[in-house]
């Protein structure tokens, strides 16, 4: 059943494999576009759908000339893909996958935190070379760790690794009951044996885990990125490990993705390098979808959307 021309449009940024939009036969005309063809194509959408959530096409496509749409979702936790100083101005609803992922990724953090301390890296390249060593590895009931980053999927980690044992301190964009502000986060640095950064990309956070930072932890110290690549300067990372300032790190999230092969990153001592998967378990492009058609009926039915972007921010707010 075709869609009645007084349905909206809905636009969709393609990445394979398409969502699956099926329940909106009949109550949207969807239309698809890529990198080449999304700006000539915003002017007649209602709604723009970026599944292509690494792409950075909405950003540099929105600036042009028309009408634009009057909502869009990304299929991301992220929003700095997007956003761009039009966007942000416009009266365009922002809203994002908020909820999809975050006990995935405080899954994949607490697994990241259980390799490292039972040195299951060594234990395979070990195996690889049929030699048997016996060694001692860490218990982590009773380390410490220090969650930079408040929002949900912060607090998803802080609660998983409380579940091992490991006494965690939260560190939000301000301070309120059971989150610490900017103010501590130096002094919780120092005494964390694991520092896990999961914060928004913004002005304030860009490049915060830098050579200052990295020099005050403990040398016995891991740390673990899986925010936004940016967050963290990469050149000083590597400094940090190859001087042993700290025990090693585990990034899922770059500056650059894919990591390019002369990257200094594939081989610096210490250090687990994943293609940006913490959060992508067995079905979560099918509940990327659902979430999406039911934000579709709720803003198709005129009521409140849920996970609205604070524009200037670049996150959702309220946490």
């Amino acid at each position: 059943m075709s869609a009645p021309a007084s349905a909206p449009t809905l636009l969709v940024l393609d990445a394979d494999p398409l969502p699956r939009l099926g329940s909106l036969t009949g109550r949207a005309r969807i239309e698809h576009a890529d990198a080449t063809t999304l700006a000539e194509r915003l002017p007649s959408a209602d709604v723009l759908l970026v599944w292509d959530f690494a792409s950075t096409a909405v950003r540099d496509a929105w600036p042009g000339e028309g009408p634009r749409p009057r909502w869009v979702h990304t299929a991301s936790a992220g929003v700095d893909h997007l956003m761009c100083p039009e966007l942000a101005a416009s009266e365009t609803v922002v809203t994002n996958a908020r909820g999809v992922f975050d006990q995935p990724i405080a899954e994949y953090v607490a697994a990241l935190v259980l390799t490292m301390a039972k040195d299951l890296p060594r234990t395979w390249e070990l195996q690889q070379q049929k030699t048997w060593r016996h060694r001692e590895s860490q218990r982590v009931t009773g380390s410490r760790a220090c969650v930079v980053g408040s929002g949900p999927i912060g607090r998803a980690i802080v609660g998983t690794l409380k579940a091992l044992g490991i006494t965690t301190a939260l560190v939000g964009r301000r301070p309120r009951t059971g989150i610490h502000g900017p103010e501590d986060l130096d002094r919780l640095m120092a005494r964390a044996d694991w520092v896990i950064a999961a914060a928004p990309l913004t002005e304030q956070t860009y490049g915060m885990f830098d050579a200052r930072r990295f020099g005050m932890m403990q040398p016995s110290a891991r740390f673990i990125n899986i925010g936004r690549g940016p967050l963290v300067d990469e050149d000083a990372l590597v400094e940090a490990l190859s001087k042993r300032w700290i025990a090693g790190a585990a990034l899922d999230v770059f500056e650059d993705e894919p990591l390019p092969p002369d990257s200094p990153l594939w081989q610096v001592p210490g250090l687990i390098v994943s293609p940006h998967m913490s959060g992508d378990t067995v079905g979560w492009r099918d509940e990327l979808g659902t979430q999406f058609v039911e934000l579709y009926g709720r803003w198709e039915a005129g009521r409140s959307l849920p996970n609205v972007v604070d524009k200037q921010r670049g996150y959702v707010p309220g946490h």
